[in-house]
């Protein structure tokens, strides 16, 4: 490579690299934002405010309905700003919220690890000897 092009590559590279580590992507904290919740006292609106929108929801047979939020717990190397997708997560975090008439009822924080349901996997248990 010619001289003259080495020095204007290296900083093109070097901007590449710091412009890397700018890399933000906004996280939610489920278990500090699920710390505002108050059982019977926050509303069905308090929760839209700290956690947003539910990742899912679901009918309860006593009129209720129960809210779930989901967060992946990224490894370090997921962080990573092209390459992380190729990695995989630490494991997740999960809130699972009930309402009644617009009321909290429970709020429950659960964390999960990424080996945590591996046992699913193992179908030997479950297959049958004709």
């Amino acid at each position: 490579m010619p001289r003259v092009l080495r020095w204007p590559t290296f900083v093109l590279l070097l901007l590449l690299l710091m412009s890397a580590g700018c890399y933000n992507k906004p996280v939610r904290h489920l278990a500090s934002d699920a710390s505002l919740i108050e059982v019977g006292r926050s509303t069905r609106n308090d929760v839209i405010i700290y956690l947003g929108e539910p990742d899912g929801r679901r009918q309860l047979s006593g009129g209720g309905e129960e809210w779930v939020y989901v967060e992946e717990r990224p490894s370090d190397l997921q962080r990573l700003p092209v390459a992380g997708r190729f990695f995989e997560s630490e494991g997740r975090e999960k809130v699972f919220i009930e309402l009644q008439n617009d009321i909290v009822q429970s709020c429950e924080f659960r964390e999960f690890g990424e080996g945590e349901f591996d046992w699913a996997d193992d179908y030997d248990w479950q297959e049958k000897e004709e």
